[in-house]
């Protein structure tokens, strides 16, 4: 049964914070873009959007797992310095701020896959198209396979993708049902899925419910799945391999009830 539950003074008043914060930092974006194309100053204006974000609700984020993050070798200064590898980022889709937890906790360049109707918005949408975000059309096959297509060639790019292979939040706090997009685009580019757990957006704020609850929120890291295995006729089969990941994950982290 969904829970309907008016916002009160506090919510209110964070709200119009956010809104406030969430304009200014889409301002400076999009005058970045103007004067780079690459997106990486925008990511990281997105980044200082999504910490504000979350010191204004009272939601600080802990990172279990850091480890697991894919790596690769590279040159600074003359030494040897780890840099995020190319990798699809799976993750669980529980509340609005979502994606302001991973904007503030994935302390890397990457790019996110989102709705196509996010994109037809207006200052969100031209934010972002210009800073390289992945559209994604859910209701038709063929644009659904452009848009896939589009982030195999981002990842072949070395840039990271972030993914809710769920396609929507969570109506209920549970995991649900997978897409396989997530899967044809790791395999397509060869590139391993990283599951990964948020816990606590939903108690914070869940779906048909305007009143914020501050709160501790987790995410939590796995070990990486490696695609090389697997071929396209076997999606899904290493669909069903990373809910079972995330699930666990999601499961072994949740605070007792």
């Amino acid at each position: 049964m969904k829970i309907s539950e008016g916002p009160n003074a506090s919510t209110l008043l964070r709200t119009g914070c956010i809104a406030v914060v969430t304009a200014w930092f889409g301002f400076l974006a999009l005058i970045v873009s103007v004067f780079e194309k690459s997106g990486r100053r925008q990511h990281r204006i997105a980044r200082a959007w999504a910490s504000t974000i979350l010191r204004i609700i009272h939601c600080p984020i802990t990172v279990i797992g850091a480890e697991h993050l894919p790596t690769r070798p590279s040159r600074k200064w003359g030494q040897q310095v780890p840099r995020p590898a190319p990798a699809v980022y799976a993750c669980n889709h529980l509340s609005y701020f979502d994606t302001p937890a991973l904007f503030a906790s994935l302390r890397f360049q990457f790019r996110i896959l989102a709705k196509s109707g996010l994109f037809k918005i207006p200052f969100l949408g031209w934010y972002l198209r210009r800073s390289g975000q992945v559209p994604v059309e859910l209701g038709n096959t063929h644009a659904s396979l452009r848009s896939l297509n589009a982030g195999v060639k981002t990842l072949k790019h070395g840039l990271p993708l972030v993914i809710f292979p769920e396609g929507g939040r969570s109506p209920d706090g549970e995991l649900h049902t997978f897409l396989s997009g997530m899967a044809y685009m790791a395999v397509r580019a060869q590139v391993p899925i990283v599951p990964m757990a948020l816990i606590g957006t939903y108690a914070a704020l869940p779906i048909h419910v305007y009143h914020i609850r501050p709160r501790p929120l987790l995410l939590v890291v796995g070990e990486p799945i490696s695609t090389q295995d697997y071929s396209i006729r076997q999606l899904d089969q290493l669909t069903a391999r990373v809910f079972q990941a995330i699930s666990q994950l999601y499961t072994q982290h949740s605070p007792a009830e």
